[in-house]
């Protein structure tokens, strides 16, 4: 439960040299609306994704290195986070994989984490040790194939990674070759086994995905074609079943799009999706029966190409990182899930991930 008191922490991540600040700890005050930094990290390059663990006070962020041939490979840090005021402490870094990430996982006991390569067409696993640290590269799984696109799906692309809520079973969204491709965890081999692929439909290019929070449903945001797929999920079982597909533009919109972050209110009454090119967060409703998905709202981002949001752990305000116009906005949510530009930025270089997190 949240206090008046509880100080609202955003922690973001950037495209940024390692001369430069990459990864930002900022405030948020819900009183103003306003954001402002109170530390910033450099010496990473290109710490573009991160997840935060409060419970713990650990935070992860991939980022790029050179590997012993002086080629790019992907690296992850580990970070401790203050308790009294948020702000990180590096634990380690390690090198994750043999090419760049983009996106990084933690399952629920914070014992792994999980980094997908869009270029590498791979997804690895690997420890975390009780003090944070990140430990050994436990699994790899190299995907193979082709798409339909011969220019953006002309091999595997995954581009996001997700563990169930028991952490049972990792989806893994493959742009490349419109796929969510389901394994199964072995926790005592600390290995990935193959689960299920859930095929959709050609030109899809499914990039990131949110469980409802009844765990009855799925929705993965298609960034080619500018979709919502809804998925059935049987919990118990690990397997999606595709129940429809909605788009995420406006009626007689003709220009380019791509799809970026998806994510849901906590009481799963509405979805939210960005669009790229449009440049809008689209807002549904959700059946709460079906999990379906009916349109009510494309709102203007106040900048261009937004690359991540996300909403405050009270449901009260999403913040929307512009990659292209350097900024983070601050939308205030109605009661009807509809957001309202609060009239208030914060500029950052090249933004593409927001968390929000109470500091306790």
């Amino acid at each position: 439960m949240t206090t008046s008191n509880q100080r609202l922490l955003v922690y973001i991540g950037s495209y940024a040299e390692t001369d430069g600040p990459g990864i930002y700890v900022s405030e948020f005050d819900p009183a103003t609306g306003k954001l402002h930094i109170i530390q910033s990290l450099d010496g990473y390059r290109n710490p573009t994704f991160l997840n935060v663990d409060m419970a713990k006070h650990r935070a992860y962020s991939i980022g790029e290195m050179a590997d012993a041939n002086g080629s790019k490979a992907g690296e992850a840090s580990s970070f401790s986070i203050d308790p009294a005021t948020g702000k990180l402490t590096v634990i380690n870094r390690k090198k994750t994989v043999n090419s760049t990430t983009c996106h990084i996982q933690r399952d629920e006991l914070s014992t792994r984490i999980t980094v997908t390569s869009y270029h590498g067409g791979m997804v690895g696993t690997l420890e975390l040790s009780a003090d944070g640290s990140i430990g050994e590269l436990l699994d790899v799984q190299q995907h193979a194939g082709k798409g339909k696109d011969p220019e953006r799906q002309d091999k595997p692309h995954p581009h996001s990674s997700f563990y169930s809520a028991d952490g049972s079973y990792l989806f893994v969204q493959d742009l490349g070759l419109d796929q969510i491709i389901t394994y199964k965890v072995d926790k005592q081999k600390h290995k990935l086994e193959p689960h299920q692929v859930t095929q959709l439909h050609g030109g899809a290019g499914p990039r990131h995905l949110v469980f409802h929070p009844n765990e009855s449903f799925a929705y993965v945001i298609n960034e080619l074609d500018s979709t919502i797929t809804v998925l059935r999920y049987d919990k118990h079982a690990g397997l999606l079943a595709i129940e429809e597909t909605v788009s995420t533009l406006p009626e007689g919109f003709k220009g380019e799009n791509g799809c970026a972050e998806i994510t849901i209110s906590a009481d799963g009454a509405y979805l939210y999706g960005s669009n790229r090119g449009h440049d809008s967060i689209a807002v549904y409703a959700v059946d709460a029966a079906s999990g379906k998905l009916t349109s009510k709202q494309f709102v203007s981002v106040e900048g261009g190409h937004p690359r991540h949001f996300a909403l405050t752990p009270d449901g009260k305000f999403a913040l929307v990182a512009n990659r292209d116009t350097n900024n983070i906005v601050m939308f205030s949510i109605n009661e009807d899930g509809t957001l309202q530009y609060t009239g208030e930025q914060l500029e950052v270089s090249k933004p593409v991930c927001v968390i929000p997190v109470y500091l306790d």
